[in-house]
């Protein structure tokens, strides 16, 4: 009965942590599409310094679900808990 619940709780965990990291990714990467969309409109001849900035700030918020896909894979899969 103890490992089943044990199991759940890894599970329930495993979920949180993609959930809410692509959650966070989706917050990050929308601000940043957002503020790159403004700042063109306002002045369109910064656009291609505008665009590296841009993309790198999505790529930077794309490594956090990135690593909530890692982390929730290790709870899964490399658990030491489990045996």
């Amino acid at each position: 009965m103890e490992g089943n619940i044990q199991l759940a709780l890894i599970c329930i965990g495993a979920a949180l942590s993609i959930g809410l990291a692509g959650l966070g990714a989706g917050i990050g990467i929308g601000s940043v599409g957002q503020g790159a969309t403004m700042g063109l409109a306002r002045n369109p001849e910064v656009q291609p310094k505008l665009m590296v900035f841009m993309i790198l700030g999505m790529a930077l918020a794309e490594s956090i679900a990135i690593y909530g896909l890692v982390i929730s894979l290790i709870l899964l899969y490399a658990n030491p808990l489990l045996g």
